[in-house]
Order: structure tokens, then C-alpha cells, then sequence
């Protein structure tokens, strides 16, 4: 079992769908937010996972950390305080409408997070992964600078870095997000992301028509190329999405060591009851592989399968175990019941 501490925010997310958000009524309500996610996924690969955070002394916050204790997460490290959750409202789209997210976070308890709310020297001592993503640095210049902190202390330590580049239009801009990210890719070791992340967090472009359902992995293998000799990753992962309509994606992924190019098995996915955290879970797939089977076509075939059945699942945790991920890896992905 490995030690793996992610660092986030943990939001509320009111989700509608067959109807509007500016004639909403009612919500679905669950907790999610992009390092959480990891976080769950991973405990359910039998990990031991810390999630760090700031949560408000209220009731949503309350509901929060229940939430991640459910699902078996370490909450030592969440620390109490601050004015409000931040909130995210979901549009679930259906076939030719696609989905839209409102963001309501600003002033967050997490984004308010002062430089020295978090032991990191405690937190870190004998973990194996720490894990942020882009979204995180998005959220304030203090969440910037908290990361960039845990990031030296973990290169310190002998910690290795993962970092899912997770771009957010609605959060900054591409020159804001460069300008952050940049800098920090010298403490990382695996970094995840799609073309836009690459393209928006990194300025790599890939040579792929993503809009019109084309993922030709050879697209993204200069940017990967690149990114190895820029930054001197251990590793690059990207999922490729295939957006035929919000209810029907194809979903494959391909990974780079530095020596050679693994390309995945590809998964027709349709319907889609929710493509939500399905980033979140590849990123958790590959952070397994890595730690546990020291073999690279398994370890994107692995996430690959566990971020296709985050598919199949409300919410923005995935609660699919090893055992299943293997199942679909092997073949079986015909649905019927187990008795």
C-alpha cells in the first residue's frame, strides 16, 4: 500500500439534467472537485490516501468531509475554517447539447488558504505521490504558492510530483495559466493532461482535429517529446476524448516513458450517465500503474478501462475497485449481472 497525499479544493456540486439551469427547481447534490476525486479513486485501488484541503465550519462543510470519509480518506490534514464551499452547478448535457458548468467559488474557504495553514513537512513524511492539478493553482495566488511549497518540500523528501494540467477557460487565461504552470513543471514526474491542457498550460499545440472525432495519437507524440526534454518527466499520459455527442464519446489514452509509446485499447462509451471525474480517474489509473505494475502498456491500458467505467457512475468520485478495471480490461464489458 502506498502513501498518496493530494492537495484541492473539495466543492459542492448541484447537478440538473433534461432541463435548464435558468429553469432549475431542483438538484442532484454530491461533493467533488478534481484532487478529492483522486483521492477516492485511489482508495479504491487500496491505497492510502490523504486529501488536504480547507473546509467551512458549516453544515455543507460538515457534509464535505462526511463525504470523503465515506469513501475511506484520510481527513487529517483538512484544516477548519473559512466563510463558505465552494460551489459548482452542472447542466448534464444530452446528445447534441453538451454540458455546461457555473462556477460559484470565488472567495472560497479553500482559496482563502493562508501560506502557512498546511504542516507540508508533516503531511509529506513518508508518502510516495503528492498530487495537485492546474485547477488548484487557478484558484488564488496563495493556492499558487502553496502548491509551488509543497512541490520543493516533496523534491526535498524524495516525494514524487504528479500533476493533471486540468485548464480552466472559465477560472484564467492561457498567459495567466502559462506564466504559473511553467515554472512549476520542474518538480514534476508524471505529468497528465489532454490537447487543450498541453496546449493552454504548456503552449504545445498537437498536430490533432479533437472537435471532429480525430485523435490520431500521432499528433501528440512531438508535444510529448518535447515535454520530456523540456522538463525532464518520468513520464506523460494524455486521454484522448472522441466527442461524437454529449451522450456517446470514444475514450483511449496514450503514454510516453521517455523510450518508447503506449497507446491503449479504445472504449466506445454509450450512453454516458456521467463523464464528470472521468479525467480524475485516468489520472488515478495512471499513478497505479506507476506505482504498483512496472509495466507501461498495463498501466495505460489500467487507467484507460478505470476512467471509461467512471463513465457509468453518478458523481464525481469513481467507486470501481481493481478487481473490476481488470475484468474490463480483459474483455468484459457486456454489462450482465453478477449473481
Amino acid at each position: 500500500m502506498s502513501k498518496i497525499v493530494t492537495f484541492g479544493e473539495l466543492m459542492l456540486r448541484l447537478s440538473i439534467e433534461k432541463e435548464r439551469l435558468e429553469t432549475a427547481n431542483k438538484f442532484d447534490v454530491c461533493y467533488g472537485g478534481g484532487e478529492a476525486n483522486v483521492a477516492v479513486c485511489l482508495k479504491h485501488f487500496n491505497h492510502e490516501t490523504f486529501f488536504v484541503s480547507k473546509l467551512p465550519n458549516n453544515s455543507l462543510g460538515n457534509g464535505a468531509l462526511a463525504a470523503l470519509k465515506r469513501e475511506g480518506v484520510n481527513c487529517k490534514y483538512i484544516q477548519i475554517g473559512g466563510e463558505r464551499l465552494g460551489v459548482y452547478y452542472l447542466e448534464v448535457g444530452s446528445s447534441l447539447r453538451g454540458s455546461k458548468v457555473v462556477y460559484d467559488r470565488a472567495n472560497s474557504a479553500f482559496s482563502n488558504s493562508s501560506l502557512d495553514d498546511y504542516p507540508f513537512e508533516e503531511i509529506l513524511k513518508g508518502a510516495d505521490i503528492f498530487h495537485f492539478t492546474g485547477i488548484t493553482t487557478a484558484l488564488s495566488e496563495n493556492c499558487a504558492l502553496l502548491v509551488e511549497k509543497a512541490c520543493k518540500i516533496a523534491r526535498k523528501m524524495g516525494v514524487l510530483v504528479s500533476c493533471d494540467l486540468n485548464y480552466r477557460s472559465k477560472l484564467w487565461t492561457k498567459e495567466q495559466a502559462q506564466k504559473v504552470m511553467i515554472p512549476l513543471m520542474q518538480y514534476v514526474d508524471i505529468c497528465i493532461g489532454n490537447e487543450e491542457d498541453f496546449e493552454s498550460c504548456l503552449g504545445y499545440k498537437p498536430e490533432a482535429d479533437i472537435i471532429k472525432g480525430k485523435t490520431d495519437t500521432a499528433g501528440y507524440k512531438h508535444i510529448f517529446e518535447k515535454a520530456l526534454k523540456d522538463f525532464g518527466f518520468k513520464m506523460v499520459a494524455s486521454s484522448l476524448r472522441e466527442s461524437f455527442s454529449a451522450s456517446h464519446n470514444g475514450w483511449k489514452g496514450l503514454l510516453f516513458d521517455g523510450k518508447q509509446f503506449y497507446e491503449s485499447k479504445h472504449y466506445d462509451i454509450q450512453p454516458i450517465v456521467d463523464r464528470v471525474g472521468s479525467g480524475d480517474s485516468f489520472a488515478s489509473g495512471i499513478i497505479h500503474g506507476f506505482l504498483c505494475f512496472n509495466d507501461m502498456q498495463k498501466t495505460i491500458d489500467f487507467a484507460v478501462a478505470a476512467s471509461a467505467l467512471k463513465h457509468t457512475i453518478f458523481g464525481d468520485f469513481n467507486q470501481v475497485t481493481e478487481e473490476e478495471v481488470f475484468k474490463l480490461m480483459n474483455g468484459d464489458g457486456s454489462g450482465r449481472v453478477v449473481r
